[in-house]
């Protein structure tokens, strides 16, 4: 086994021999097999401060609860998914990201269209894949630093949950895409601040409440927008299991912020704005521009003036701004900032602090995820048609 350690964040875009991508992939240098592929490793430090926990009690609580729902409802990425079925047809989208009459993209032959559209798909699956290992980092922090044995449980049981997420992720991106990107670096400084941060109490803000509130939007999204049914299977296990991370946050942090000073629910409150405003960078795939010679802040700008990106960024957050508003650190100091962004109208959305239990005791069964429909989509069109309204209004 041989290691490379760096101290940054290798920038290169790998590419992966064998992938069954239908498109041709362009002519590639460096393509990687599995027998070329060391082991790159970046090092943190962390002053995690551990703790045991001798009180050997388990409460019949809803933390339990989730705890043997994880148990209960493992699945396994070599046996509950076909990853044979083949791909279907796609059709671009370009004016959902506003590229429709954008110079840059109007001048590529189809060819390089085929090979954008591919690198784009290959760009948010990869932060998908970095931001599972970094919960699957966080979650075995949890393991040690968790002051309750119900929190360690669960964090153990977490911790495991990540690890297939990791595993089934990387496995899609070298299998079916052949290209995987580098870290975002804002999703790194996220990850970062988060692994490193002492407070047991910041790494279930940053990780419970932001990081896998959004992801679990953003699942619901590609789930219902990939032609390709093998993802959706993805999206939809990984899904199931984001749903009782994000549970467990809530209900265990919304007795414990109560207990803090207001100096301190203010630090965490502040912590908590700027993850989301970091968060909101995170979704341009800059990489991807600057892959194909493009002027990286103009397609940026480009993109985030068209309506479906705007819409979506804000979108993402309906749950996380609700979430954080039943934990307590929607304070009257931080408010203001959310409502710069435009996210405040969906503090009094539901909270994931209300189980559903019916839900999320359901039998894993990957047919739902070929049809289910997601209110947040729902949401979207009535915004959308709500806004055509409007500009059909202004001009009569």
């Amino acid at each position: 086994m041989k290691v490379e350690w760096t101290e940054n964040t290798p920038r290169k875009i790998q590419h992966y021999a064998g992938a069954d991508y239908p498109k041709d992939n362009p002519d590639l240098e460096d393509v990687l097999t599995s027998a070329d592929v060391d082991h790159i490793a970046e090092i943190f430090q962390t002053p995690l401060t551990g703790s045991y926990n001798w009180d050997y009690q388990v409460q019949d609580d809803r933390i339990k609860k989730l705890y043997d729902l994880g148990k209960q409802l493992n699945w396994d990425p070599e046996i509950d998914i076909d990853w044979d079925r083949p791909w279907p047809d796609e059709e671009r989208a370009p004016e959902m990201m506003n590229l429709h009459d954008y110079p840059p993209y109007l001048a590529m032959d189809e060819k390089t269209r085929d090979e954008f559209w591919l690198h784009m798909n290959a760009w948010s699956l990869s932060q998908f894949l970095h931001g599972e290992q970094g919960a699957l980092l966080v979650a075995s922090q949890l393991c040690s630093c968790a002051p309750t044995l119900n929190a360690k449980l669960y964090a153990g049981s977490q911790t495991f949950d990540e690890a297939r997420h990791v595993e089934v992720f990387n496995k899609y991106l070298q299998q079916r895409i052949g290209v995987m990107y580098p870290i975002n670096t804002h999703l790194k400084s996220i990850i970062d601040k988060i692994l490193t941060d002492e407070r047991w109490d910041m790494k279930f803000i940053g990780m419970q409440i932001v990081i896998e509130g959004l992801a679990l939007s953003a699942f619901n999204t590609t789930r219902e927008t990939t032609p390709d049914p093998v993802l959706k299977d993805v999206v939809y296990l990984v899904t199931r299991d984001e749903a009782r991370h994000v549970t467990f946050g809530v209900n265990y942090l919304e007795e414990f912020v109560q207990t803090l000073s207001e100096e301190e629910r203010e630090e965490r409150a502040l912590f908590a704005y700027e993850a989301c405003v970091i968060s909101r960078e995170r979704l341009v795939a800059t990489d991807v521009f600057r892959h194909f010679g493009w002027d990286v802040e103009e397609a940026r700008r480009k993109v985030l003036d068209g309506f479906v990106m705007s819409t979506f960024r804000n979108l993402l957050f309906q749950r996380v701004v609700p979430n954080l508003k039943r934990i307590g650190l929607l304070t009257d100091k931080i408010r203001p900032k959310f409502e710069e962004l435009g996210i405040l109208d969906y503090e009094n959305l539901a909270t994931d602090g209300d189980i559903d239990w019916s839900a999320l005791e359901r039998p894993l069964d990957t047919e739902e995820a070929q049809s289910h429909e997601q209110s947040m989509l729902a949401a979207f069109k009535e915004e959308h048609e709500k806004l055509e309204a409007g500009e059909a209004s202004s001009a009569a």
